[in-house]
């Protein structure tokens, strides 16, 4: 008898009248809110505008979520065009569904799109929205709570996931939450890059490497105890391999750029420092004018207690 478990929601979507609310959807947005919040924060704080994250998000987006749903389609095609399947559900990404391995390669090129529209470092952009993007993992990844989906092996532990849904093969009872696993290590590896990135002060996309490789560090383990059905490869999962080697290049990237370009960029988006140099000089100019106008105001005074002495 379990004493305690975490609930699954008896549904994942609330109508609105004939509008639809999927829980999955919203954790989507809200995650892409945060990312991009933070983003821009650390974006200003290392010399850029404001605005500049947003407007490169517009392109990193669209692309992220068409790379992510890409990726997943390919890798499970079976749940959409095998014998019985709807091949049109392949569209359906408010249903679930999205790898994070196609979401970061094809977000990457919308971004590298964007910031060559704005004439930006790509690895100094990647550097600030880093740990935005681990803590939007870590908000979608409760997508999967809604929809009773990627849950790990049967466990009676008191923080166990009730799935009670048997639709698609499940069977109801209790199980590692992975979803709250690789959540919670997602909130770490934003910290870990915040702290790092303020320690050593990274550049040229270390930051975002250092987050590329403390993610799939945490996503090894955690995809060996899922459940759901995958393909394998010498034994082990396809993504456990993906996590292996996106990890290796991870780490290579760090090493080879921290030799190659130490340090951190100076200028990460030209005109932002002239704009801000601009403003400054117009601040200084109007102080200036205005102790001249004291000053002339001071003379005038003196001048004219000088006179009704002489008087």
């Amino acid at each position: 008898m379990e004493l305690a478990f975490i609930p699954s929601p008896s549904r994942g979507v609330l109508y609105l009248g004939p509008i639809p609310l999927r829980g999955y959807a919203f954790c989507i947005i809200i995650g892409v809110f945060v990312a991009v919040w933070l983003g821009n924060r650390r974006w200003i704080a290392r010399g850029g505008r404001a605005g500049t994250v947003a407007d490169i998000a517009v392109w990193a987006v669209p692309f992220g979520l068409v790379g992510g749903r890409l990726y997943h389609v390919i890798t499970d095609y079976e749940l959409y065009f095998s014998e019985g399947r709807d091949w049109v559900d392949a569209f359906k990404i408010w249903e679930g569904g999205l790898g994070i391995w196609g979401a970061i390669a094809l977000g990457a090129l919308g971004a590298w799109i964007g910031c060559r529209r704005r004439g930006i470092p790509m690895p100094a952009y990647a550097d600030a929205v880093a740990p935005g993007i681990a803590l939007a993992q870590a908000i979608g990844r409760w997508g999967n709570w809604f929809n009773q989906e990627l849950y790990g092996k049967p466990t009676d532990l008191p923080w166990a996931l009730e799935i009670t849904s048997s639709a698609d093969g499940r069977v109801p009872g209790t199980y590692h939450p992975t979803f709250l696993y690789e959540s919670l290590w997602c909130i770490g590896v934003a910290v870990l890059v915040i702290w790092a990135d303020r320690r050593f002060r990274l550049g040229h996309g270390r930051a975002f490497a250092l987050y590329v490789a403390a993610y799939c560090a945490g996503r090894g383990w955690i995809e060996y105890m899922r459940v759901d059905d995958a393909h394998h490869i010498l034994g082990l999962r396809l993504n456990v391999w993906t996590a292996i080697l996106v990890f290796l290049l991870a780490v290579a990237y760090l090493v080879i750029s921290s030799k190659k370009s130490p340090g951190r960029e100076e200028v990460v988006e030209p005109g932002a420092e002239a704009s801000a140099g601009e403003a400054d000089g117009g601040e200084k100019a109007a102080a200036d004018a205005g102790k001249d106008a004291d000053e002339a105001k001071d003379d005038e005074a003196k001048d004219g207690a000088g006179s009704a002495k002489k008087t």
